[in-house]
């Protein structure tokens, strides 16, 4: 089964939550209390974050967390990326370098267009996606992968 860490969990969560009141500004205990996530992790969240430029962070008495671009503007891959790393499902979709295997492997080239497929079903959605009803996400975002593949058999 592939998975997210739940801190990359935790990110999406927190930014669903600021992507509702863009104007906002938001401290982390506010944060911490809308989404039920421990403050610890979300200071760790928003630090992480704020160092991939996703949120920007204000100091003082008046600061707190803002998203640094609009939600429409923010993918899902961004989100994961900062926290992850490069999406890939096998070692070889980041870097051959890494596979112990890479010399002998006959597969390599054909995760390529399984990775691509992944990547760009996670860059299609947004962060508005993910604040909308389920019911009224575009359809586009339901299946890219199908279209991706299907696109690479040609």
């Amino acid at each position: 089964m592939l998975r997210i860490s739940k801190l990359t969990d935790y990110a999406i969560i927190i930014m669903s939550h600021m992507a509702r009141r863009v104007a906002c500004l938001y401290a982390a205990t506010q944060l911490a209390d809308a989404t039920g996530v421990a403050l610890p992790t979300v200071s760790k969240v928003l630090k992480i974050l704020a160092r991939a430029k996703l949120v920007k962070s204000t100091r003082g008495a008046k600061g707190g967390y803002e998203l640094a671009q609009l939600p429409d503007k923010i993918s899902v891959a961004s989100i994961i990326s900062a926290l992850e790393g490069p999406i890939a499902l096998t070692e070889c979709g980041i870097s051959h370098d890494h596979c112990q295997q890479s010399a002998s492997c006959t597969l390599r080239g054909n995760w390529n267009p399984i990775n691509t497929a992944v990547k760009t079903a996670l860059a299609s959605v947004t962060l508005a996606d993910m604040i909308r009803p389920a019911a009224k996400l575009p359809a586009e975002v339901e299946r890219p992968a199908q279209s991706i593949y299907l696109h690479q058999q040609r």
